[in-house]
């Protein structure tokens, strides 16, 4: 075979390895191995919520567990994005998060009672589970400088970041929500900094509303960059996730006041 055949075959082999990487690292879900099986919530499940009573506590768990996962976001931006879960989720659903339970020895044992246990020492009514799990891959990327006249050798890591949430009754054990916020981001780079002011520089995939990247403020931190951002657009899709099932129960709950 001919070199240049030879060379062409392995790009081709390469670009078909990556392509097959990206349709199958989506992260899996991960909240069953915390909260067991459970049946798919109905919209009739919702109906506990309706006059706005009980406490709810929020416990958000960074999971690091299944198989090629990413490593979790640093301690400082898992709980601002607490913080934010707990703001954006107390406007989308007719509860008020008044405790933040700790997530320290919570261990994926698909069994729901530890959970159940923790939220009533903290005399919870309602518990809001959230898991975040996360996947990664990096690949040799040529990265273009000045309009595509020059280029150099670089990095591409891509970002999978998954939210999940369950909402239980404490009381009875029953998951009365499901939802979750998938998100995708890259991250190109050079091989070393300070090759172009343009690198680092991350992208959402598919690209975000206003088609902006995200320029990491340092090379060494980019990657943690990549997982906070993706992460934070992971939760305003479980954010939007849950509003939208919240206001299907409330629809159905009008239309079968007026028959």
């Amino acid at each position: 075979m001919a070199p240049t055949s030879w060379m062409t075959l392995q790009m081709g082999m390469t670009v078909v390895v990556v392509l097959a990487g990206c349709a199958t690292a989506s992260p899996p879900s991960r909240m069953n191995q915390y909260v067991g099986t459970h049946p798919v919530p109905t919209l009739e499940s919702l109906n506990p919520l309706s006059d706005r009573k009980g406490r709810t506590g929020l416990l958000v768990i960074a999971d690091q567990t299944a198989e090629g996962a990413a490593p979790v976001l640093p301690d400082e931006a898992q709980t601002r994005l607490t913080e934010q879960l707990k703001e954006r989720l107390g406007q989308s659903l007719p509860l008020t998060v008044e405790t933040l339970l700790p997530a320290e020895g919570v261990q994926p044992r698909g069994d729901l009672s530890p959970l159940l246990e923790l939220a009533q020492s903290h005399d919870v009514n309602y518990l809001l589970v959230v898991v975040a799990s996360a996947m990664e891959q990096e690949y040799p990327q040529t990265v273009f400088l000045g309009w595509h006249s020059h280029s150099q050798p670089g990095l591409r890591r891509d970002n999978w970041s998954l939210l999940e949430a369950a909402l239980i009754d404490v009381k009875t054990g029953a998951v009365l929500l499901r939802g979750e916020g998938r998100s995708m981001a890259t991250l190109d780079r050079p091989m070393a900094p300070g090759i172009n002011q343009w690198y680092p520089v991350i992208w959402f995939r598919p690209a975000g509303p206003d088609g902006r990247p995200w320029w990491p403020p340092t090379y060494e931190g980019a990657p943690n960059t990549l997982r906070v951002v993706t992460m934070n657009d992971a939760a305003k899709r479980l954010t939007l996730d849950l509003q939208r099932t919240w206001l299907e129960f409330r629809h159905q709950d009008f239309v079968s006041s007026r028959e």
